[in-house]
């Protein structure tokens, strides 16, 4: 579908968020991002050199998008960065933190971008846990049109402190929608390691389908029994314990990233589709 040509000025497609967040919620997702793929933020080919990283939902303040901004601008300095927000009055009270790399815009699932603009990246945090499951798809289908080919959205729900997570990566493939490549969960282990923890922060399309017979529920069902496999692994702390159920679960047929770069730092990914090149 052929990206919009002026700024979006209808009515923003969406709902609003409770827009309430922590300092730091989302430092994890961006640590993540930069461990797997910093590439992607500082790429410049094939219309990559001027596309922009969109928080989507940033809250009732700029912090998070800001947060990252000063994250990744460590790699790529000129990096664009917009904020989305819904709410007029987030938005309003964002503009003062805006520059010429930055920018905050009255949007939704309809981003405003202006003539000429495409996305490299999308964060959506939190966003979408509030909608129905009906909802999920076509959210994700207005969203794909804005991203480059090869560009990327994390999608996924936190704890209020960004201590747990689990989000689904997606990537905008060639003809235009998404292939679905690794469902993330992510722990900074100061909760310890518990594998129900990580059910109660499913993305939307992952949390109603915990029931028998559906593949999310197989999928914890044989890691909360590779967390038991491997319980004497706890002596040695909850990453260890972390690291050799991953391990485990991988035994088990299931596509586990085993790098020891995700796995110590709190990164399980379970890949959906064939990893990237």
């Amino acid at each position: 579908m052929t990206p919009p040509s002026r700024t979006i000025s209808r009515r923003p497609e969406g709902q609003p968020t409770r827009g309430k967040t922590a300092s730091n919620r989302l430092r994890r997702v961006d640590n993540f991002l930069l461990l797997y793929e910093a590439s992607l933020l500082t790429r410049t080919e094939g219309g990559f050199a001027s596309s922009l990283f969109v928080d989507l939902g940033y809250g009732f303040d700029a912090r998070t998008t800001l947060e990252s901004a000063a994250r990744f601008r460590r790699v790529n300095q000129g990096l664009k960065i917009l904020g989305v927000e819904i709410d007029k009055e987030r938005v309003e009270a964002a503009l003062p933190f805006a520059d010429e790399k930055t920018f905050f815009r009255l949007g939704g699932f309809n981003l405003p971008l202006k003539d000429g603009e495409r996305v490299r990246l999308i964060r959506a945090f939190n966003v979408l846990r509030q909608y129905e499951e009906k909802d999920f798809a076509p959210a994700y289908e207005r969203l794909a049109q804005y991203v480059l080919p090869g560009g990327l959205m994390v999608e996924g729900t936190s704890n209020p402190f960004g201590s747990i997570w689990v989000a689904n990566l997606a990537r905008r493939m060639d003809r235009g929608e998404w292939g679905m490549e690794a469902l993330v969960f992510s722990t900074n282990f100061r909760m310890g390691f518990e594998v129900d923890e990580f059910q109660t922060v499913l993305p939307k399309n992952y949390i109603h389908r915990m029931l028998k017979g559906e593949a999310i529920f197989d999928f914890f069902a044989a890691w909360k029994k590779s967390a038991a496999e491997t319980s004497a692994a706890k002596t040695f702390g909850p990453r260890q314990w972390f690291i050799a159920a991953a391990e485990s679960l991988a035994s088990k047929g299931y596509q586990i990233n085993l790098q020891k770069k995700f796995l110590s730092k709190g990164f399980m990914i379970w890949e959906l589709t064939t990893p990237k090149g």
